[in-house]
């Protein structure tokens, strides 16, 4: 935990993951604290390092010195983005803490590379049910002796607003556990900050963002709950029509905390959209620098390959994160005929060579193809299950390959349903375009990749050793 001077205003940060990479900035919203972005943080550090804020007048962060209002937190949040990254930010933001990101991005449009927000509030209308049962306690603590009488009987209040914000907040068969609902529920009730709370309410219906989001130019995923009665889901429609780069997706059986009341799915959705390198279910797996600088290297070789066809820069961080590496010394075999066929090959240096028995009467292997960086090799069976028919080697300069289990890819598809789609059309047409060469050169006699004059036969016993191919 930190504590950030930021034009004389002090604000505590909670920060985790590894101080070298690009920041996340996780921000809460009205009547939060760090903790309404917690269920985040153990996903997004495996990739960033997270800075989860407690605005000024939440959490232990000390109230402005003068009114709050959103265009004041996203200057001062962007003047911590100014002294912790050395370039834009993944913004992550909930409720009134998504306003606060757009708001900076019109301020400041060069500090976000792309959002993440959850139920934000666009239009500061909060839901009809809010206005009438919410607000009349919100009015009466921005006034000095209504916030004496709210703070004199606080215990008395937060029995009141449990019983009106749990259908406001969640849904109706929501999941959240009781220890989650118990520090949200005092994260909204805790004394001393009346004051910033009724002025955020004014704050957000001051911000109307409603005709600015065309203005939006980097690319978002906003999540909103089906059964949100806080921020409405008119606001949804908003982001809808206005936005071009947003990906709205509603969520069921979740209210205006997805990100607890649909963990799950929460994060299969942020992990596919930023690129996570691991699965949802090895999201507290350490993640080296190492390891995540290969990962980055690989998705930029998938730009050009066989099964990188036509994906996102973050779909090809997913799916290089998923293989790993094979060195290969010249002639080293791969696999060979009658192995199961678990794995693909992905060959991204030198190239491997196809090896098969000829036709009798000739008994010694002949290559049947090359295979160079880019493309895949093992499909048939990696797809049906059965055993590699055919021996692959390194080629004479040896080969670099990355290899993907089956369950690998399934699990990528399960996490990932269209990226998973994606990646099995690509596999399959690459064995398409395989199969149609083939049978061109069947129908027109063209001559394979037969053995070059300078090869031999070999002995059987030496089948697979490439030296034993030259004369």
């Amino acid at each position: 935990m930190s504590i950030y001077v930021l034009r004389g205003q002090p604000v505590h940060v909670v920060e985790e993951g590894h101080l070298h990479r690009q920041v996340a900035l996780l921000v809460h919203g009205w009547s939060g604290s760090w903790y309404a972005m917690s269920p985040l943080l153990g996903l997004l550090t495996r990739r960033y390092r997270c800075l989860a804020v407690d605005l000024p007048g939440y959490g232990k962060s000390p109230p402005f010195p003068y009114r709050a209002t959103i265009p004041a937190y996203a200057d001062l949040l962007a003047e911590l983005v100014a002294q912790v990254s050395a370039g834009p930010v993944v913004y992550v933001g909930h409720s009134m803490g998504g306003m606060i990101g757009l708001t900076m991005a019109l301020r400041h449009p060069a500090l976000v590379e792309r959002f993440v927000l959850l139920g934000p509030t666009i239009s500061g209308r909060l839901s009809t049910f809010i206005n009438l049962f919410i607000s009349p306690v919100t009015l009466l603590e921005a006034f000095g002796l209504g916030r004496f009488i709210v703070s004199g009987v606080e215990q008395a209040f937060v029995g009141v607003t449990d019983r009106l914000m749990r259908p406001a907040s969640f849904a109706e068969r929501t999941t959240i556990t009781a220890r989650d609902y118990r520090r949200l529920r005092a994260d909204a009730r805790r004394p001393g900050q009346g004051r910033v709370r009724a002025e955020c309410y004014f704050a957000m219906r001051e911000n109307d963002l409603r005709g600015r989001l065309r203005q939006i130019r980097v690319p978002g995923l906003v999540i909103w709950g089906a059964e949100d009665n806080t921020v409405p889901l008119r606001d949804a429609g908003v982001v809808s029509d206005e936005w071009a780069e947003a990906d709205l997706r509603i969520l069921p059986k979740a209210g205006h905390w997805p990100h607890f009341e649909q963990p799950v799915l929460t994060h299969r959705l942020v992990a596919g959209f930023l690129g996570l390198p691991l699965l949802v279910q090895e999201r507290d797996v350490p993640l080296s620098d190492d390891t995540l600088q290969q990962t980055v290297e690989v998705a930029r070789f998938l730009v050009n390959s066989d099964l990188g066809r036509a994906l996102s820069e973050a779909n090809r961080m997913r799916l290089a994160a998923q293989m790993h590496l094979r060195v290969l010394r010249p002639g080293e075999l791969l696999f060979q005929a009658d192995e199961q066929g678990e794995m693909l090959f992905l060959v991204w240096r030198g190239n491997v060579e196809v090896w098969g028995d000829a036709t009798p009467p000739r008994r010694a292997p002949r290559r049947l193809a090359v295979i160079p960086p880019g493309q895949t090799v093992g499909e048939l069976s990696f797809l049906d299950g059965d055993p590699y028919g055919f021996d692959v080697l390194a080629g004479p300069e040896g080969a670099v390959v990355l290899a993907l289990s089956r369950s690998r890819l399934l699990a990528l598809a399960e996490d990932d349903p269209v990226l998973g789609t994606r990646l099995f059309y690509n596999l399959s047409r690459a064995v398409a375009r395989r199969a149609r060469f083939a049978l061109w050169q069947r129908r027109t006699g063209a001559p394979g990749p037969l053995v070059p004059p300078y090869w031999r036969d070999p002995r059987p016993e030496d089948w697979g050793r490439p030296d034993a191919y030259l004369q």
